[in-house]
């Protein structure tokens, strides 16, 4: 389960069990990145911070794991990059790669680095969230014909409206965020600071 984690959350919390559960997978290792190709890195928090973060959230559940492959790697963080590495390390084994249903449409437009190898070296579960439907034919639309379908599954999870831009803004404005992300994960927030420097806005026609 790849993503920026910028901070993890309850929702990829509840979507990795549920995960776990739909496709009985043995295990799911959470792979934070260091730089997304698609976001401005002075909007992003430290990869440390944000790999710290995702360890607390996850160390109690022993099905669930962290990896620094990504973070570790210098330059941007792509997927295709990843799975290459993680296939290396475990042959033979059928790996998934679990993310939100806008991240499958994007892969599916060819948007993503080498989207057509990338939906060909793994299985793709493509979890729905409140407000954004998904169906089958809405992929076989948004692919054109052109990408393989038999790799991507759909996936519902309880209606958990939590996104992480939200958590930032209400660290910013001193509002709580008790229960929306795990306590280890809100205290070390706290501890460090986070999230309450306020972005600085764009200049003008860049």
């Amino acid at each position: 389960m790849g993503g920026t984690f910028d901070p993890i959350h309850y929702g990829h919390l509840v979507t990795a069990e549920e995960a776990l559960t739909q496709f009985r997978l043995d295990h799911v290792v959470f792979v934070p990145n260091r730089l997304s190709p698609l976001k401005d890195p002075a909007d992003v928090t430290d990869p440390e911070h944000r790999y710290l973060m995702t360890f607390l959230a996850t160390v109690a559940n022993p099905r669930f794991g962290v990896s620094r492959v990504e973070i570790d790697r210098p330059g941007a963080s792509y997927t295709i990059d990843t799975m290459r590495d993680l296939a290396a390390r475990h042959p033979g084994a059928t790996l998934f790669y679990i993310t939100g249903a806008d991240a499958i449409l994007q892969i599916l437009r060819g948007e993503w680095d080498q989207s057509a190898e990338l939906l060909a070296l793994c299985q793709f579960i493509a979890a729905t969230r409140p407000g954004f439907a998904l169906s089958e034919e809405t992929l076989r639309r948004t692919g054109g014909g052109r990408a393989p379908l038999e790799n991507v599954h759909l996936m519902t999870i309880p209606a958990m409206a939590i996104s992480s831009t939200d958590i930032r803004a209400r660290v910013r404005a001193g509002r709580p965020i008790t229960y929306l992300v795990p306590e280890a994960v809100e205290a070390y927030i706290a501890k460090h600071g986070l999230y309450r420097r306020v972005p600085a806005p764009e200049a003008a026609g860049g």
